[in-house]
């Protein structure tokens, strides 16, 4: 052995050997009819590098995962990428920008986009892979999974029928009524122009300001107004001919659909079910909107008066929603103010119409002879463009300025007295100015593209997760039940989340769930299987020509599929050639419902394979608690509504990996830790059992690089005991030679007191680390290894054997010291494999 130990060199000869004699496939080392034991890797966008997150969380894996491999088990650790659809497609037109055409995406068309975009994975798609096997893990890499294999235009390589699988769900789940297309209030990205997740939204806090504004009551109608304290004195009462309004963006005062003030709110009793009017577009046409009453407003907070913007604002929509307040859409997919649809004139006329209807069928307005209440559909009101004129195609925000000057000039700004001094004289004077408070907001900003994102009123595709959220629940209840009662059952059939703490965060999502937006609209992903004809009319299959068996069935006539442009400029008729056209919806599915499908995808499902029957359900996920209810719940809630089985029994959920001073890992503070470097430095032994040895259940990690450069000495020490064994013959390659019972591992029979000890000390040890990590209490069998390879073996054993390496015990001493330090590799591999 050389003197020090060269963790590069080792690390990369004995992975490949590993590799080489497929020591990670699937049912390595298994015993003759062997338990099953497989996990699942949370799938690394294919455009991923390995962070600190990742490496802690494949450590961790990869210990059970090599702990059952090691006792027999038929183990599988299913490897594999997500296609990550908003972020593979921003990497690849960055990388189309750099070429010498400059071509961009729509210059170059769908399906020569795509072609890059296979051609950009086939090229640097394997990084975060190649990453993974430096830290160390033994997934079976022969069967790397990607999420959009098999899908149309995939390259050899990536054949498969992962895409299948989630087309197959969607018409499935289509056609049981549980997915449908609507209206609904999401995260937009302007840049990218598509709907996002919440997960993809980065929270940022900005210097804000909040404006204050009069709204007139319709025909200068006045009402006393009263402010009271809390003792129910009056502070305040005056005439007034107006309800006030806050709010921090002004240009989407034009969709007001409403104020809204609370039902226990004193002050503006009086005017409840009046109209009052939006103080800005041209003063013949301006809207007038009802006063309402909701629980959403705060009394307390501002004025207590909230306007109703339903098409740009989440609470906002809640209100509109729950109160029949129509919902009034002002942007375009980039955020600029809308420039389509008729002159503002008539369409203002036509919401303020939409207004007096609504309060008459509230009853705070008699309707006039013959007169009906007007009621229009999502779309008509959808359609109307209540933006005037001057500010169509605007930026929303200059649009914001002009909106602010306008009603500032007309003084409809709410004033406060402010103190000035003349620079001539000196002289103090008192002048109204605008009400602009100036404070600290939270703005939401795309979380790649950092453009602040757009509350927008779309057209999209909704799982009705209330449809198929039970299953998930009532499996956790049961599970975390049995947890409880210390009665939990691995094949049972429900699934525990551990630590319990995180459970709770699993229900309250589940038991306050939204309907699940999946559209994107992206080219790069599942495109959605729904063809759309005349009249609205839909037509979901899984594929072309089963779309176009459903159309002629319909149109009972010849049908051709088009581009969406020809399909609606031709009116879905092809004229010269009487053939009905229809066209593909453009979106893609977002990437949580395909990787939601990845315990049964990856094992070929939806045919009935025998990876499928052998290793489903699968049995432990490891995973962050940032992403419970993005994927946990919705792998939960997709395979017990597609299979009727629970995809795992249990679901570890790790902490963060923080810095040294316990703060998150970031950019803008510089300290973030680069785990490659780390391995580079120390060794990823070192690496994965610093991180282990600190994975106590739900407590965050404290990473820092002494800690780390503490674990490589613990390496050295083992190795130091190593070498000195071996120059002593005391190796099982040295005792084995010439004892067969010490060649086939077995347990020496010990006659001295100190060999009897180490032996002893040894089944201690295996036996808490066993329990250790069928408890999932990583740090105590990290721990426990610490205490006994550093403490009992290296510092107390090895300078006890010395001096009985030349006396009567020592052949025995020999036989000991090689079965033991063998026990301290077998038990250290699941944490420190090489």
């Amino acid at each position: 052995m050389e003197k020090t130990f060269n963790a590069t060199e080792a690390e990369q000869r004995l992975y490949d050997a590993w590799e080489k004699s497929g020591a990670f496939r699937a049912g390595a080392n298994a015993k003759p009819g062997a338990e099953t034991f497989c996990i699942m890797i949370p799938p690394p966008n294919v455009t991923g590098s390995l962070h600190m997150g990742h490496a802690f969380n494949n450590t961790l894996q990869d210990i059970l995962v090599r702990w059952h491999r090691m006792r027999g088990f038929d183990t599988l650790w299913q490897p594999g990428q997500d296609h990550a659809g908003i972020a593979t497609q921003m990497v690849v037109e960055r990388e189309l920008a750099k070429e010498k055409s400059n071509a961009t995406r729509r210059e170059m068309g769908r399906e020569k986009f795509l072609e890059k975009v296979w051609e950009w994975k086939g090229k640097s798609g394997d990084t975060i892979i190649n990453q993974l096997k430096r830290l160390g893990a033994s997934c079976d890499w022969s069967r790397n999974a990607f999420t959009m294999s098999g899908a149309p235009g995939a390259p050899e390589g990536d054949q498969g029928n992962f895409h299948d699988a989630v087309i197959k769900v969607f018409v499935d789940l289509y056609n049981k009524g549980y997915i449908y297309r609507g209206k609904r209030l999401v995260n937009w990205d302007p840049h990218f122009e598509t709907a996002i997740s919440d997960l993809e939204v980065e929270q940022i806090e900005v210097a804000g300001q909040m404006w204050h504004f009069k709204y007139p009551l319709a025909g200068r109608e006045t009402y006393e107004y009263v402010e009271k304290d809390e003792d129910g004195r009056v502070t305040l009462r005056e005439t007034r001919d107006y309800i006030s309004i806050a709010t921090t963006r002004p240009e989407t005062m034009l969709g007001d659909g409403a104020v809204a003030v609370h039902p226990s709110d004193e002050r503006y009793a009086p005017i409840v079910g009046k109209l009052c009017e939006i103080p800005v577009g041209p003063k013949e046409h301006r809207r007038l909107i009802p006063i309402i009453t909701d629980e959403y407003p705060d009394p307390t907070f501002g004025s207590g008066a909230v306007k109703i913007t339903g098409a740009h604002d989440f609470n906002d929509y809640a209100v509109a929603k729950r109160n029949d307040i129509p919902c009034y859409r002002l942007m375009d997919t980039r955020a600029a103010m809308r420039s389509d649809g008729a002159p503002y004139a008539e369409a203002a006329a036509i919401a303020q119409q939409v207004a007096r209807s609504w309060l008459i069928r509230k009853g705070y307005l008699n309707p006039g002879f013959a007169e009906q209440p007007l009621t229009l559909t999502e779309a008509e009101v959808d359609a109307l463009n209540l933006v005037p004129e001057d500010l169509r195609g605007l930026d929303r925000y200059e649009a914001r300025k002009r909106v602010i000057d306008q009603i500032t000039a007309e003084g409809l700004a709410v004033t406060v007295l402010e103190k000035s001094i003349d620079k001539e004289t000196g002289a103090e004077h008192l002048e109204r100015v605008p009400l602009v408070e100036q404070n600290k907001m939270m703005q939401p900003h795309g979380d790649r593209s950092k453009v602040v994102i757009e509350p927008m009123l779309t057209d999209q595709w909704f799982v009705d997760t209330a449809k198929i959220v039970e299953p998930a629940l009532d499996a956790v209840r049961q599970g975390m039940a049995a947890q409880e009662a210390g009665s939990f059952d691995e094949k049972a059939g429900y699934t525990r989340i551990l630590p319990e703490r995180d459970a709770k965060t699993y229900f309250h999502w589940l038991e306050n769930i939204e309907p699940w937006c999946i559209s994107r609209q992206l080219w790069w992903g599942h495109q959605i299987p729904v063809w759309y004809g005349a009249h609205g009319k839909t037509f979901c299959a899984p594929n072309e020509q089963e779309a176009l068996k459903l159309a002629e069935w319909d149109n009972c006539g010849p049908v051709r599929i088009a581009e969406m442009s020809e399909a609606v400029e031709k009116d879905f008729l092809d004229e010269e050639t009487d053939v009905v056209l229809i066209y593909r919806d453009p979106d893609v599915l977002d990437t949580w419902f395909s990787s939601g499908l990845w315990p049964i995808g990856t094992l070929g499902w939806p045919e009935e394979t025998a990876d499928l029957k052998k290793y489903f359900p699968t049995d432990v996920l490891v995973t962050g608690f940032d992403i419970i209810f993005f994927w946990v719940a919705r792998m939960m809630m997709m395979q017990l509504a597609v299979v009727g089985q629970v995809p795992f029994h249990t679901v570890y959920v790790h902490a963060l990996v923080r810095d040294e001073k316990g703060r998150k890992m970031s950019k803008s503070l510089g300290n973030v830790i680069d785990p490659l470097e780390l391995i580079d430095e120390y060794g990823a032994d070192a690496l994965r059992f610093t991180v282990t040895s600190m994975a106590a259940m739900g407590r965050d990690l404290k990473l820092s690089k002494d800690r780390i450069a503490g674990y490589r000495n613990f390496t050295t020490k083992l190795w130091n005991a190593t070498r000195f064994a071996e120059m002593n013959g005391a190796l099982r390659r040295d005792v084995g030679a010439q004892d067969k019972d010490a060649d086939s591992g077995r347990k020496p029979d010990a006659t001295h007191t100190v060999n009897r000890w180490i032996i002893g000390e040894t089944a201690r040890a295996r036996l808490a680390v066993d329990e250790a990590l069928s408890a999932y209490r990583f740090n105590d069998a990290a721990n426990t290894l610490y205490a006994f390879v550093w403490g009992k073996v290296c510092d107390w054993y090895v300078e006890f054997a010395k001096p009985l390496m030349d006396g009567e015990h020592a052949g025995e001493t020999r036989r000991t010291m090689a079965w033991v330090l063998d026990q301290c590799y077998t038990l250290l591999h699941p944490i420190m494999p090489i």
